[in-house]
């Protein structure tokens, strides 16, 4: 059994060396994946029929264009804002007060009460030595505030962790999860766009008559068209997944761990539940940043205090 441990602890681990290893080359990937639909879309397809279509064929062409550029950048800006922000990091010698997540955490062992870092606190934090409540991540050793997991890929703790995400080589946490939901939002209006756009196209293969083109064209169109066709269906998967998950002010990990638990202490309704991850100011719900306003009024965008249900928290005193 010991042995069967061990080896399972060791695979896990080499599976986290080969994520880290991905690297630059999952977003060289995405860029290609960009590039071959701007090819087929723009270079192939609508940048031609915008000036020889004429009438109808070239409005249509134009609006396709405009609408494909304006969710390109957006897609783009949301991806390197999710690529490059970092999730959240415990802060150097950060204390827990009052714990908030009973039962969350695993309950402290004896060794770790012999930890430097706990036996320097002790006294302050822990009243009863077998206190479940008082966090503590032995890998990080380190206190892990409210809603904060260890990721074994960053090899790090993370404020309030969703999921490490291969795509952009980066843990989705408390200060980047409204980009990464900006991102799978217009990921999935630009990958419809693209699969309605060459639908016409893609029904052309099918039909008897000529089609104008190279090989190496058609060929790039009906790729492109299966590519973002396959990206529309899953991220809506997942996009669908996250709303449900904003709604409920979780995580996934979180919904994972409570599974059945009828109520979540975090879960303050949807309005509020909403703007503890977008914020008050709906000048930037669909941009990816928040105005200085929202980062000062609600802590939860800093990802160290959640506000509860009073309810709940009067049931835990």
């Amino acid at each position: 059994m010991h042995r069967s441990g061990t080896l399972m602890a060791w695979n896990v681990f080499k599976f986290c060396t080969a994520l880290r290893g991905l690297g630059s080359v999952m977003i060289l990937m995405v860029l290609g994946i960009v590039g071959v639909t701007y090819y087929a879309v723009v270079v192939n397809n609508y940048g031609p029929a915008l000036f020889t279509a004429g009438g109808f064929g070239s409005l249509t062409a134009l609006v396709v264009l405009v609408l494909f550029h304006g969710l390109l950048v957006m897609l783009l800006w949301s991806y390197f804002s999710v690529v490059l922000t970092d999730p959240g990091s415990v802060p150097p010698n950060w204390r827990p007060s009052v714990d908030e997540e009973v039962g969350e955490g695993s309950p402290l062992s004896a060794s770790d009460f012999n930890n430097p870092i706990l036996t320097m606190h002790q006294s302050a934090l822990i009243s009863d030595p077998g206190d479940p409540r008082i966090r503590f991540c032995r890998k990080c050793n380190q206190f892990k505030p409210p809603r904060c997991h260890h990721c074994s890929v960053c090899g790090r703790c993370v404020l309030k962790m969703d999921h490490h995400c291969v795509w952009v080589v980066n843990c989705v946490g408390a200060l980047n999860y409204k980009f990464f939901l900006l991102f799978l939002f217009y990921t999935f209006l630009e990958t419809t766009l693209v699969t309605l756009s060459l639908l016409p196209h893609f029904i052309a293969f099918f039909n008897d008559g000529e089609i104008p083109g190279t090989p190496g064209m058609l060929a790039t169109t009906f790729l492109t068209f299966v590519l973002n066709l396959a990206f529309t269906l899953s991220v809506l998967g997942f996009l669908i997944m996250h709303i449900s998950l904003v709604m409920g002010n979780t995580t996934t990990i979180e919904a994972y761990e409570k599974k059945t638990t009828p109520k979540w202490r975090y879960d303050l309704g949807r309005r509020r539940n909403f703007e503890q991850v977008f914020g008050l100011d709906k000048k930037h719900w669909f941009i990816p940043s928040y105005s200085d306003e929202d980062l000062r009024r609600i802590p939860a965008l800093q990802g160290l205090e959640y506000p509860t249900k009073p309810d709940l928290d009067a049931q835990d005193l």
